[in-house]
């Protein structure tokens, strides 16, 4: 299921991977139908899970998929799903959006599906607690400067003692803030006043990517640690720090930053085309990263599988 990079050539072939908000109902129901080893593998979420996740993904309400325990690991699976169906993979450098990073690690070796599935259900068992221990949204902000949002973050926390951080840097123009519920419901007041096109909170359950997540970190790095981390196949480019990493203990730390660190996706990609990458391929649901790469860089190829 998992394959080696390739060795260097000119041209270099960029693999990502969507997180939460990606999913719909449906999802990954023709990969079930007509591939069988990606049956199988959804068979075995199932085992894992406890649960028949796959039927939630098939049939499921959107409001049933909203639910943390059941996006997380759906979007895992489905992204899974549909990078072994592919046939020839030729794969110089991973990175993936949030909970995607986990689907990039199987991707490049350094997680088996068990292990990373385990993972991401201990993730999102942590972050739905922390959620109801710390109450708090996220915003989208469009249009304003990266450097003039963050002042704005910067002057609210000072001002009131509110959590208020940049948590998602999307694209050029595309912040999505996180934090309390009073300190997002006036950043958004004052995004707008210091010239955001739109600031509007965002239809999700916490302030993920924010420091209210801090009490999921200790469950989740707990988990890390008693899981192998193998060396990678090849580099992945993770969230937090934004560049190639390849030491397994970096990559588990880094895990668990993220927890409470931003996503660095604007930076990730220009990091990713400065080491050489001149294609991205999104493999799972939607097109969300196809969109934001356009946006980062026109000259990109940029496709998808899902």
């Amino acid at each position: 299921m998992l394959l080696l990079a390739k060795p260097s050539t000119i041209m270099k072939h960029a693999f990502i991977f969507p997180g939460q908000g990606s999913q719909f109902t449906g999802m990954g129901k023709n990969l079930y139908d007509t591939n069988q080893t990606a049956k199988q593998l959804f068979e075995r979420a199932n085992e894992i899970i406890g649960f028949r996740l796959s039927d939630v993904m098939f049939t499921g309400t959107d409001a049933d998929l909203r639910q943390t325990n059941v996006t997380q690991p759906a979007v895992f699976l489905q992204s899974i799903a549909a990078f072994i169906s592919m046939e020839s993979l030729s794969v110089d450098m991973v990175a993936g959006h949030s909970l995607g990073e986990f689907t990039a690690l199987v991707a490049n070796g350094v997680l088996t599906f068990e292990d990373a599935l385990r993972l991401v259900m201990v993730r999102a068992g942590a972050m739905q607690k922390a959620c109801e221990q710390n109450p708090g949204t996220m915003a989208a902000v469009l249009a304003l400067s990266d450097a003039r949002a963050e002042e704005i973050c910067t002057q609210i926390q000072d001002e009131t003692g509110e959590i208020v951080v940049p948590a998602n840097y999307n694209c050029p123009g595309q912040l999505v803030i996180s934090g309390s519920n009073k300190g997002i419901e006036i950043a958004c007041i004052k995004m707008k006043e210091s010239g955001a096109k739109r600031a509007l909170p965002l239809p999700v359950g916490g302030a993920f990517h924010s420091p209210l997540m801090a009490p999921a970190r200790q469950e989740l790095a707990a988990a890390i640690a008693a899981t192998t981390f193998n060396q990678p196949s090849c580099p992945v480019y993770q969230n937090v720090v934004a560049k190639a990493v390849t030491n397994p203990a970096q990559i588990q730390q880094n895990l668990v930053d993220q927890l409470t660190g931003p996503v660095r996706w604007t930076q990730t990609i220009l990091a990713m085309i400065a080491d050489g990458a001149t294609s991205f391929k999104e493999v799972g649901p939607g097109k969300v990263l196809q969109g934001l790469v356009a946006k980062i860089n026109k000259e990109m190829i940029v496709d998808g599988v899902s």
